[in-house]
């Protein structure tokens, strides 16, 4: 039954929750409570070991990750970014997530770039779940392990290429 359960769970995590689509999230100021609440849907990642508190959200804003609220209140652009800054920081350090966001910030309206991260994540996310179906134990393993040395290649070839972005 466990073993049961944690494919349930792991397809659960790529098939179900996924941010909403840019026209879906809501088009109305939040309070700092609200918009931690909020998260908590738009990320998957938050099921498993992720987090975001109301000192995160203030940092993000200071270091110039993302536009300053709206007095006390964020709307649709602040839930949009702080989607994309809770995954990339899990990758990259957040002053790398800042150049990889400033690069788009220049070229690319809030809503089309929040919709081509959304196109990437399910593209990946639904890669996942074809990889994770029906895989026995040792096969789990390997897959892990592939998957593990695949992350860490890519991680390095994003570093690089933030890197090119500083210069």
């Amino acid at each position: 039954m466990e073993k049961e359960n944690n494919n349930t769970d792991i397809k659960s995590l790529f098939t179900k929750k996924r941010p909403e689509h840019w026209n879906m999230i809501p088009d109305l100021d939040l309070y700092m409570d609200q918009i931690i609440e909020y998260m908590k849907r738009q990320h998957p990642g938050f099921d498993v070991n992720e987090k975001l508190t109301s000192s995160m959200v203030n940092n993000y804003t200071k270091q110039g990750l993302m536009p300053r609220s709206n007095g006390k209140k964020y709307g649709r652009e602040h839930i949009a970014w702080l989607t994309a800054i809770c995954l990339i920081k899990q990758i990259v350090s957040v002053n790398d997530t800042k150049v990889l966001l400033d690069e788009h910030m220049k070229y690319e309206k809030t809503e089309d770039f929040y919709e081509k991260y959304i196109e990437i994540l399910d593209r990946e996310f639904k890669n996942m779940d074809n990889l994770l179906s029906n895989q026995d134990k040792e096969k789990k393993a390997e897959l892990a392990l592939e998957l593990a040395v695949a992350s860490y290649a890519r991680k390095l070839a994003c570093q690089c290429l933030i890197n090119s972005l500083k210069e």
